[in-house]
């Protein structure tokens, strides 16, 4: 079974592999059903969704009825200002069938424009606060792309105690000094106070070329080799106390977890180069290059 540890100060233990729900977005429910099933199979007890992710909340609400309790439910909000992050809220809460959500996340606060209208006067996060005294949220996170986001959550920890934060991390991303040098500045705080960190992007091989063919179930190229794959996992898996949220594209997500049950391996910079040699990785962000989804 994949290793529980406690999801910041929540007090909930989670499966360091996250359920990225992004996964199941345009599937039908018969098909998200069995995707779902093999979260019970591996232990998985924390699922991340968005409003943003199609039907995915959709998806997502018939399975928490089979099994009440069993999950702690996170979704997010793209939302900047009050009123519509108010709205969402409670949209979210009916498309999830559930009168309470467990963590729910500011999407993407990457630019920092974006970052000063959300946390400033009458922005999104005011109705996050009102909605957790309302008993509605349990807790409130922050997310983010690109290669300023570790930065920017660093600027919005400043501004107000969230309870989790989530940005990319992977070995490509972490060869770029920059950074890696704000990743470890952000992880450093988020342990000092007991801030839950999650991944996302650790499966993630390159961008897609035109030229590349076959089916396109996420939006990079996913790494597909199954010894390069786990060691993409336990790359993450051996960071004392990240999570990893498991990537959009299905397909992959039994092999994901067959990784993050194994005893994590003994990575080294060569092996994990080598991969990145013959399979072509790049990094998905690159400072003021390629900086956005």
């Amino acid at each position: 079974m994949i290793e529980k540890i406690p999801f910041g100060k929540t007090g909930h233990l989670s499966t360091r592999t996250i359920f990225g729900a992004a996964a199941l977005g345009a599937m039908r429910q018969s098909k998200a059903d069995a995707v779902l099933d093999v979260l019970l199979e591996f232990g998985v007890n924390h699922i991340d969704t968005a409003a943003g992710y199609g039907d995915s909340e959709l998806r997502i609400a018939p399975w928490l009825k089979r099994h009440p309790g069993a999950f702690f439910l996170a979704t997010k909000t793209g939302e900047r200002t009050y009123q519509r992050a108010r709205d969402g809220v409670r949209r979210s809460l009916e498309r999830l069938g559930v009168d309470r959500i467990d963590l729910i996340q500011l999407h993407n606060l990457s630019i920092e424009r974006d970052r000063q209208v959300a946390l400033g006067p009458g922005g999104a996060l005011e109705a996050l606060v009102e909605a957790r005294d309302q008993g509605l949220v349990r807790f409130i996170g922050v997310t983010g792309h690109g290669t300023y986001v570790a930065a920017r959550h660093l600027d919005s920890l400043a501004s107000f105690p969230f309870a989790s934060v989530l940005l990319p991390y992977n070995h490509a991303m972490m060869t770029q000094p920059e950074y890696a040098s704000d990743f470890n500045a952000l992880y450093a705080l988020c342990r000092e106070r007991g801030v839950a960190v999650q991944t996302i992007k650790s499966l993630a091989e390159r961008r897609w070329r035109e030229t590349d063919e076959g089916r396109r179930y996420a939006w990079y190229k996913p790494i597909r080799d199954e010894d390069a794959l786990r060691r993409a996992v336990h790359f993450v898996l051996a960071r004392e106390g990240l999570f990893l949220n498991t990537s959009s594209d299905a397909t992959l997500l039994r092999e994901t977890l067959t990784a993050a049950s194994q005893s994590t391996e003994r990575l080294t910079d060569a092996a994990l180069g080598e991969d990145a040699e013959r399979l072509g990785v790049e990094p998905l962000f690159v400072r003021d290059v390629s900086d956005q989804v």
